[in-house]
């Protein structure tokens, strides 16, 4: 022990040190308290409670994040099987048992960071979020354009998002915030080498990828499980765009991806996605160099290959935006009977996260809402609650018990008839972060597989932010880039060695914006009064 201390010091606290909001200083701001550094998560993580939930209350009223959508109906037709097996083996949820057996949707795209009214054009993951209205209830897979994301752990996600919104003195999103909280973030590497490149600018939402990102569980009829991943692949065919490209887009119409989701649906040019799974053994599988729960992390298809299970058609715009696209609220929690979640640390935050958001955003009975309501019976003991218009209660059934048990007359539990998955939980209570981060080999990877005009446009990009960022950032973000491929990492040095030029706020990848404003003061035209 440290001799400057005395035995009943548990923590060494300065001027600067982080607090909760309860004064209580914060000794580990890296990683939630799970079973083993694999997880589950428990529910007492007080602080990231605290620390997510204030979170989820940021705004007033529009979305934290993926503030700007654009939604649309159509149907998910089963193929009954998972490549040749029957899927019957993986899973028991009904919507995937029968070929043909179509199940409606509902589907929310969306940019993450940015605001309702902003362009469709900046440099941002996508968000792809589909609601299905199946027979046993609704199932949401939330997710992004991009199939990995930038951190492992959820509680740091308000601090991401934090860093990559608007600076909370001058408004304006700011690359060296980004790169700051990347750079000292390594994980983050690899989703910063798919963002910077074309990928993160999709051409529109018809043309881009979807995926679940977390890792789930199948539990089939004898209450087995396996790991699960979703993908979503257009049958429109992939496109991105440049930088200088989405500029020029910009320039014309900041409503351009919505306006193409709109307009293809109306003229009957329903777009299509395939939906493929990758399947795991639950296990950690130490053969991997990286944990299968790391949502940093792609899954090689060589060794885990995409299972097509299912196909989505949009065929419906909506009648009213804000009663469907706006109103929409989506949860990973929202699981029906054979689904479930895995250990997934960044999963588990985002089950409490979402629910507990849309509460607040929406309402207590944001569930009565028709755009979010099952297209099944619905009978609860719930109560009250701001704008409910509805008891729950089921007809025919006592209407004075509101709680179970009861003998008078009240709601019963379902039986259950398949078997309940079990997993083994053993392991101390940490705060750890989780072995094989490996956070910069799979970028390396994905640098690789880019064509080569991909390449330039991710360095330039990336030249181009950095070089305004502060040197210690820039080494860091270089080191990188080195770790992950010696090209990489040369061509980002060689780059960042040729240019520099003074710190100005500007979004990511906005070229030359910081002369922006002084060539509006010198190009605009007077007026006089009137």
């Amino acid at each position: 022990m440290d001799k400057e201390h005395s035995n009943h010091e548990t923590n060494i606290e300065k001027e600067n040190t982080l607090t909760n909001r309860q004064g209580h200083p914060v000794t580990n701001n890296q990683d939630i308290r799970t079973v083993g550094n694999r997880g589950p998560a428990t529910l007492e993580n007080y602080d990231f409670i605290e620390k997510i939930s204030h979170f989820d209350r940021e705004r007033i009223p529009e979305r934290v994040v993926h503030g700007r959508g654009a939604g649309a109906h159509g149907y998910f037709e089963a193929y009954g099987t998972a490549g040749d097996e029957p899927i019957s083996k993986y899973t028991r949820a009904k919507l995937f048992q029968e070929k043909g057996k179509r199940t409606p949707v509902f589907v929310r795209f969306s940019t993450v960071i940015h605001g309702g009214h902003s362009p469709e054009t900046l440099r941002d993951p996508r968000g792809f979020a589909v609601k299905f209205y199946t027979e046993d209830g609704n199932w949401d897979l939330v997710g992004n354009n991009i199939k990995i994301f930038f951190i492992r752990d959820a509680i740091k996600f308000p601090d991401m998002i934090h860093a990559f919104k608007p600076d909370p003195i001058t408004n304006v999103q700011d690359n060296q915030r980004f790169f700051d909280f990347c750079s000292n973030s390594p994980e983050s590497f690899h989703m910063v080498t798919f963002i910077y490149s074309p990928w993160g600018i999709p051409a529109n939402y018809r043309q881009m990828q979807g995926s679940g990102v977390n890792t789930y569980r199948w539990i089939n009829s004898e209450g087995e499980a396996v790991l699960v991943k979703y993908h979503w692949e257009p049958k429109q065919g992939i496109k991105n765009l440049t930088q200088k490209e989405a500029e020029e887009i910009q320039a014309k119409n900041f409503n351009h991806a919505t306006q193409d989701l709109y307009d293809a649906i109306e003229r009957g040019d329903y777009p299509e996605w395939e939906l493929f799974v990758q399947i795991m053994s639950d296990d950690e599988h130490p053969e991997l160099d990286f944990d299968p729960l790391d949502d940093t992390k792609l899954w090689p298809n060589d060794q885990f290959p995409w299972i097509p299970v299912g196909k989505m058609v949009l065929n419906k715009n909506p009648e009213d935006y804000f009663t469907e696209v706006e109103q929409a609220a989506f949860g990973t929690g929202v699981l029906v009977d054979g689904l479930d979640f895995s250990d997934d640390k960044m999963l588990q935050g985002r089950t409490f996260s979402y629910s507990d958001t849309q509460r607040y955003r929406v309402g207590a009975n944001y569930l009565q809402l028709p755009i979010n309501a099952a297209k099944k019976r619905v009978a609860t003991n719930q109560e009250g609650g701001q704008m409910r218009y509805a008891p729950e209660r089921a007809s025919g059934k006592n209407p004075h018990i509101n709680y179970e048990p009861s003998i008078l007359g009240g709601l019963e539990e379902a039986k259950q008839l398949g078997k309940e998955h079990t997993p083994e939980v053993k392991g101390k209570l940490v705060r750890e972060p989780i072995d094989r981060p490996n956070n910069t080999k799979q970028a390396g990877e994905t640098y690789r597989m880019f064509e080569d005009w991909e390449k330039d446009e991710l360095i330039n990009n990336l030249v181009n932010d950095l070089s305004a960022c502060d040197q210690r950032i820039q080494d860091k973000m270089i080191a990188l880039a080195e770790e992950a491929d010696e090209e990489y990492g040369r061509r980002l040095r060689e780059g960042l060695k040729n240019t520099t030029k003074e710190h100005d706020p500007n979004p990511l990848g906005a070229k030359d914006a910081e002369k922006v404003s002084k060539e509006t003061m010198e190009d605009s035209h007077d007026a006089d009064p009137y």
